[in-house]
């Protein structure tokens, strides 16, 4: 026979094959009605009763069918079934192992006509069943107050087996309108700022940052032990500055400190001994005597924080003690190594954030920090900063390198991630967009982010949405080889220019117009991007956006939502420093 001939009866017979199999699956609903039943385990675990509950109501607005849902000893005769969470007689069958508990990953296949979801039992079959919902039905948890759910008259049940695992342990995305244990949950986030036992598998944490401060403060032993704290220049010691290190009293006082802390928080992961957030570390002669053998500032840090955690160890086996590489101490040390429980947590702080952190010659000294602190530390748990702390409203068009920053990390078998984000209110730039395509990319980094960006606008902004994308790429049209920018800009800086603002300022009138008769919702999120470029103008024409109205318009849309400007300034303090700056 004919090659192309036998190519094409093979194609043929293979489609034939598919329509026959189609044609035969059965139907998970139609028309409201369903022959499905949603099984859980005897064994069923909080969270996987919880998804349970979800993938019920979730499959009611979808379709209006309601799927019982039974327990497995409960099963009707005539009736097909989505089982939540671990099916022994179906790991047998398909040659399944149980997962661990804590396993994150998660399965989900079909087996006859039936549907089976499974993973970890902590928060693996919870996942399994999000992805389950988001990618066969394309439900999308955006944000906190807006779900996308299409709706649809029938399902056919497709012969499916997808598997996935996280790429990054710890998944910590730090938007304040996020820190939602139900959307963390639903986006597969599993960090907080604080631990908590809820109904979704509870929360990993890393227990507070800068806690020099907490254990051994100025205000408890300053008076009275001055020689605690940091001897600065010409001998003098400052209770504003770090510890001194070297001193044996320090070194039990914190240890006997962290026992305390760990035994009265016992659900965290994570528990920092890190230094205060200054970079005036101790001069003292033994001190830097210690600095000296060990490498560095970076030395003397870990030499302290191993004492530490050699005497958790014993009573804590499972848990870890962490500590930055940050500012002076990013720099790995020599001559010593971090213990096994000890997790190093570098920071990008001083990176460009123009370009991936692996290609901009500005991170060459980050890149060689992060390479050589991975040959020797078994923990390394990076913390990265995605926002402008100096006006968090104003354009910071860094969408292009999330993603590959990522998986720059992770080349480095980084155990954990915090994305650093406006922390402390809503109103950031396009800072509902950011956390959603964070929350992707921090479980798996090797998504389209440019797919991910058009899927946000066209679905959250509606008639504004071919507007709001132009702007995006406007925002990401500033980025040219040369450009360098951190996370401090300034609103005259040179990424902005006056034809930027004036094109931008086109388009998201355009915008205002296009939702003008939308609900009140809908104008609050073109509002929300409106914003950027006021702010921006504010900052840049003070006298021109005083006599036009935005600086009413500005202060009053600030004040109504409760929207920080700047990192370290409340808004009316924000207010009243603009005043002093700008109009004199």
């Amino acid at each position: 026979m004919n090659k192309k001939v036998l190519v094409l009866a093979w194609v043929v017979a293979a489609i034939v094959a598919a329509l026959f199999w189609m044609s035969q699956s059965p139907l998970l609903f139609k028309n409201g009605q369903s022959e499905y039943a949603i099984v859980l385990c005897d064994d069923a675990s909080v969270s996987e009763k919880t998804a349970a509950e979800e993938l019920q109501a979730y499959l009611r607005q979808i379709s209006g069918a309601e799927l019982p849902l039974v327990n497995s000893k409960d099963l009707e005769d005539g009736r097909k079934h989505i089982y939540v969470g671990f099916n022994k007689e179906y790991a047998a069958e398909c040659g399944v192992e149980a997962p661990d508990d804590i396993d994150e990953g998660y399965t989900y296949r079909t087996v006859g006509d039936n549907i089976w979801i499974y993973g970890g039992k902590n928060r693996g079959t919870m996942y399994g069943v999000y992805a389950f919902l988001e990618n066969e039905f394309g439900v999308r948890w955006y944000t906190v107050d807006y779900t996308k759910i299409p709706v649809t008259k029938k399902w056919k049940v497709k012969d499916f087996c997808r598997s996935e695992q996280p790429l990054v342990r710890f998944r910590f995305d730090q938007y304040y309108n996020v820190l939602d244990e139900a959307w963390l949950a639903r986006n597969k986030c599993n960090s907080d700022y604080w631990i908590s036992e809820n109904k979704y598998g509870g929360l990993s944490s890393y227990w507070e940052g800068h806690t020099f401060r907490i254990f051994i403060s100025p205000e408890e032993y300053f008076s009275e032990h001055p020689e605690y704290f940091s001897m600065r220049e010409g001998g003098v010691r400052r209770p504003d500055a770090q510890l001194c290190l070297s001193n044996p009293e320090v070194l039990q006082i914190c240890i006997d400190k962290m026992k305390y802390t760990i035994a009265t928080n016992p659900l965290f992961d994570i528990y920092s001994m890190s230094q205060n957030d200054n970079p005036f570390p101790c001069l003292c002669d033994k001190c830097r005597a210690i600095e000296e053998q060990y490498g560095g500032h970076s030395g003397l840090l870990l030499w302290f924080v191993n004492q530490v955690a050699d005497a958790i160890k014993p009573i804590y086996p499972d848990k870890y003690i962490g500590t930055f590489a940050y500012m002076y101490t990013r720099k790995p040390p020599v001559g010593i190594v971090p213990r096994n429980n000890v997790v190093i947590r570098l920071c990008s702080l001083e990176c460009c954030r123009a370009h991936p952190i692996e290609e901009c010659e500005h991170n060459r000294s980050f890149m060689s920090d992060i390479e050589n602190w991975s040959k020797i530390a078994p923990n390394i748990y990076i913390w990265d900063y995605v926002v402008n702390f100096s006006q968090y409203v104003a354009p910071f068009p860094n969408f292009n390198v999330l993603a590959e920053n990522i998986r720059t990390f992770m080349k480095y078998n980084v155990m954990g991630i915090r994305q650093q984000a406006n922390y402390q209110s809503v109103g950031g730039e396009f800072s509902e967009m950011k956390a959603w395509v964070i929350s992707k990319l921090l479980w798996n980094p090797y998504q389209d982010t440019r797919k991910l960006v058009s899927q946000f606008i066209n679905d959250y902004y509606g008639e504004a949405a071919s507007c709001i994308q132009q702007y995006f790429d406007l925002c990401h049209s500033l980025i040219k080889d040369e450009t360098v920018f951190d996370i401090y800009i300034d609103a005259n800086a040179p990424l902005y220019t006056d034809e930027f603002v004036r094109e931008a300022r086109e388009i998201l009138n355009k915008a205002r117009q296009a939702v003008a008769s939308s609900a009140e919702d809908m104008r609050l999120r073109v509002d929300m991007v409106v914003l950027q470029i006021d702010y921006l103008r504010m900052c840049r024409t003070p006298k021109e956006t005083l006599a036009d109205g935005t600086y009413d318009r500005v202060w009053a849309f600030v004040r109504k939502h409760n929207i920080r400007i700047h990192e370290w300034q409340e808004i009316e303090e924000n207010i009243q420093l603009y005043n002093e700056k700008y109009l004199k």
